[in-house]
């Protein structure tokens, strides 16, 4: 397979090699250490979870990606990257010990929260180091292979930390604070991985920013970013525009449905009081499920967008959801909700997949970065975004036809205005690309 015999060219490197062992580590610390936060304020006994209680645990795992994200890179181009990985690895294991002290303590949510928001938020940092250091440790021949190759084995590893974590939580019994702890000490040996390297050898040289201001370059990116939103919305790039809106609308449907499918685990399928084993079972399959619809998007979506277009596609994409989606997940039953949970996994990342590359392909290149920037505000907040709904709109148990057909709604317009969008190009096509679709 080409895949693996890219791997094992870029293994070759010894940098690549010490590199991807921090990002396998801190990324597989980091599924473990969100599933521990998931599972601790959704499936602890003595805890009445409620859908506000989900979408505070969202916001706390995703809103230090959205404020911090764009301005992470001015701090990285003034910051050894190496300290980076080494620092805050070691913050995140001190801070995810101290979240396993405050789940036994009885503090007030408030406190635990702030804890585990200060651990999502250094995590920006170095996702945002790993990706930068990247040249540093590969020639420039194969820094395209690199960054896809690599992103995508972070991904796997965070996949499986949160399999481990729930296959911790699943056999012994209230061991929230044992998959904290395992987290603490995955993030602990991420940064001793971080020690192979020399303090300058990943960047960013030293004299780079030696005699810029922080506060002019952190309002120079706020400035950029402004641009690029202009730049966006100029008429030549108005169709990555729309793909972006209907990415972040489809983003926001599939966070409504996530909460609701939480609540249902938690307390609609639960055979015992606690809710804790069956429904955490079911939760743990849902997202396996919903990952192997990523899995398959990443796979199919090339081909489709050959023949369709990107904006094709999407509306194919939203237009199978809104008849899906009530479909299955109307009789609030767990086989056809998994099921859904595979379909709504296939479609959120098929149209991603098609927005980045609309994006990609019509974007200029020196506004590029700061588009992304915006992308992954969005990206986030819409999931945030949708808790808040969730929370005003579920029952304590889940079973929300409201929400189910509002949802079904939403897709259905992205579906109908991708098509309508499309009827208006010339002669009726929908964003032919001339690159392959990132995967």
């Amino acid at each position: 397979m080409t895949v693996v015999r890219d791997l094992r060219v870029l293994l070759r490197f010894q940098g690549f090699r010490r590199l991807l062992a921090v990002r396998l580590l801190s990324q597989g610390a980091d599924g473990v250490y969100q599933v521990a936060l998931a599972t601790y304020v959704v499936f602890s006994p003595e805890k009445q979870t409620s859908p506000a209680a989900i979408a505070s645990a969202m916001a706390v795992l995703l809103l230090p990606y959205s404020l911090i994200g764009p301005f992470a890179g001015v701090l990285l181009d003034r910051w050894p990257r190496r300290q980076v990985f080494l620092h805050g690895n070691l913050l995140r294991a001190v801070l995810a010990a101290l979240t396993g002290v405050l789940m036994i303590s009885g503090v007030p949510d408030w406190l635990f929260y702030a804890s585990a928001l200060c651990v999502t938020a250094v995590n920006r940092f170095v996702l945002a180091g790993l990706s930068a250091a990247l040249p540093r440790v590969v020639d420039a021949d194969r820094l395209v292979i690199a960054n896809s190759l690599s992103p995508t084995a972070g991904t796997l590893a965070a996949t499986a930390g949160g399999g481990l974590a729930f296959g911790v939580r699943l056999i012994v019994d209230d061991s929230d604070v044992a998959v904290v702890l395992l987290g603490a000490a995955l993030y602990l040996c991420a940064a001793l991985a971080a020690l192979r390297f020399g303090r300058q050898a990943l960047g960013p040289d030293a004299t780079r920013h030696r005699h810029d201001r922080l506060t002019a370059q952190l309002t120079g990116t706020a400035r950029g970013l402004a641009a690029g939103v202009r730049h966006l919305l100029e008429p030549p790039r108005q169709g990555a525009a729309w793909a972006l809106g209907a990415m972040t609308v489809m983003r926001f449907c599939y966070g409504a449905l996530t909460v609701m499918v939480l609540m249902l685990c938690r307390y609609a399928w639960s055979a015992d009081d606690d809710g804790s084993e069956r429904g955490l079972a079911l939760l743990g399959l849902a997202v396996g499920i919903s990952g192997a619809g990523f899995f398959v998007a990443a796979v199919f979506t090339p081909w489709a967008v050959s023949r369709l277009g990107t904006r094709g596609w999407i509306a194919v994409c939203a237009g199978s959801a809104a008849v899906l989606a009530p479909a299955l997940c109307l009789s609030f039953a767990p086989a056809p909700i998994l099921v859904a949970a595979f379909v709504l996994g296939l479609v959120t990342q098929g149209a991603k997949i098609a927005t980045d590359t609309v994006v990609q392909s019509s974007v200029e290149d020196r506004y590029r970065g700061r588009i992304f920037s915006v992308y992954d505000v969005l990206f986030n907040v819409a999931f945030v975004g949708a808790a808040g709904v969730a929370a005003l709109m579920l029952p304590a148990d889940g079973r929300s036809a409201p929400l189910v057909i509002t949802v079904a709604g939403l897709y259905a317009v992205i579906a109908l205005t991708m098509i309508r969008l499309g009827r208006r190009s010339d002669g009726g096509a929908m964003f032919h690309v001339k690159h392959r679709p990132s995967v």
